[in-house]
Formats: C-alpha cells, structure tokens, sequence
C-alpha cells in the first residue's frame, strides 16, 4: 500500500502549532483553493476522535472520521467513504526545542486494486506533495507569525 511523509519544522512551539489546527477554520485556512473543496457537515468540534467531517471536492463526496487523538501529539482521520480505497492520515506534532516537526503520515490505496496502485501511486503522491507543500506553507505562515 503506498504511504506518502512530509515533514516541515515550524518556528513556533508545538502547543501554538497544534493549537492552530484545531481552530474552526484551519481547515479552511489550509485548503487550496484548487480543486474546489467546501466543508457540507461537520459531527463534533475540533480534530478528537469521533470527530465526522463531510467534504466535498467538486462532485465527490468525501466523508472522513477522526480516529485518535493525543492533545500537542497527534491526531487522525480516516476516511470513510470517498475517492480512495483507503485512507488513512495521521498529522503527528513533535517540539523540538520551541519549534515543532510536522509530519504528515498517509497510507492511502486506489480504487482498482494493487496494479492500479503499481501504475498510479505514483500520480496520487505527485499530488500530495503539491497539496501538503501547500498544507505546511499555511501552517507556517500562521504559526510563525508574532
């Protein structure tokens, strides 16, 4: 199955960064703005397990549930019905000395089977890099701002 990492140091403390993603809005903040992606449903507050988030990303549904959650550690979604066979993202939040490593951990697999993923994987982590780039730029940005 293929697994995408990125991984960017943030020049803030790991509670301001985590803090960050938790806001109402950091979804929104940290979207690009192409393709269209618009939030239709949330379950819950926050980035805590049980958390449901329904997206939509042009025509496609993408209904996603947070799995588990550790305060200035880690938090993951899962998705539940959606583009991917699987998909499994684990935002994990490390301080190092007053700044923090972020890694972005998706284990994800293609409708279609492995020889999809042999021939594709390769296109969906092409896309990922660009999306998560993005991601961290934001995340920055935000975070590192006095």
């Amino acid at each position: 199955m293929p697994t995408f990492v990125k991984t960017v140091l943030v020049n803030a403390p790991v509670d301001r960064v985590f803090a960050f993603h938790e806001r109402a809005d950091a979804f929104t903040l940290l979207t690009p703005s192409f393709p269209p992606v618009r939030v239709v449903g949330k379950v819950g507050k926050g980035v805590q397990a049980g958390v449901r988030v329904e997206i939509r990303v042009g025509p496609i549904r993408w209904l996603a549930l947070h799995t588990a959650y550790e305060k200035n550690r880690l938090f993951v979604d899962e998705q539940v019905s959606g583009p991917f066979a699987k998909w499994v993202h684990r935002h994990e939040f490390e301080a190092v000395g007053n700044q923090t490593r972020l890694t972005d951990r998706v284990e994800f697999a293609l409708p279609g089977g492995p020889i999809v993923n042999a021939l594709l994987g390769w296109a969906a982590k092409l896309a990922l890099t660009d999306m998560f780039r993005h991601l961290h730029e934001v995340t920055c940005r935000i975070c590192e701002a006095k």
